[in-house]
Parts: structure tokens; C-alpha cells; sequence
């Protein structure tokens, strides 16, 4: 059998992982949301001048 001590580091470091990934997440979410990023693309070819 498993260490339970053990097992519960993992599902720490785990738990911890997973919330920093949701939390980002939600930051890129928003800052879509808002504008502060875009989809399109920023650059500007010859017939744009």
C-alpha cells in the first residue's frame, strides 16, 4: 500500500497546480473579455498603408 502521508503531498501539489492553471485562466479569459488582448493579428502589410 501507499503512504498516506505521501499521497497526500501529491494531492497538495496537485491541488495547487490545478488552482494556479484555473487562476490564469480566468486572468486570459478576462483580459479578453475587456480587450486588453486580441485575436487579430497587429501587423500591417503594403495594401493597409
Amino acid at each position: 500500500m501507499a503512504d498516506q502521508a505521501g499521497l497526500k503531498w501529491v494531492g497538495v501539489i496537485f491541488a495547487t497546480v490545478t488552482l494556479a492553471v484555473m487562476i490564469t485562466t480566468g486572468m486570459v479569459v478576462k483580459g479578453y473579455a475587456v480587450g486588453s488582448y486580441s485575436l487579430e493579428s497587429a501587423t500591417t502589410t503594403l495594401s493597409d498603408r
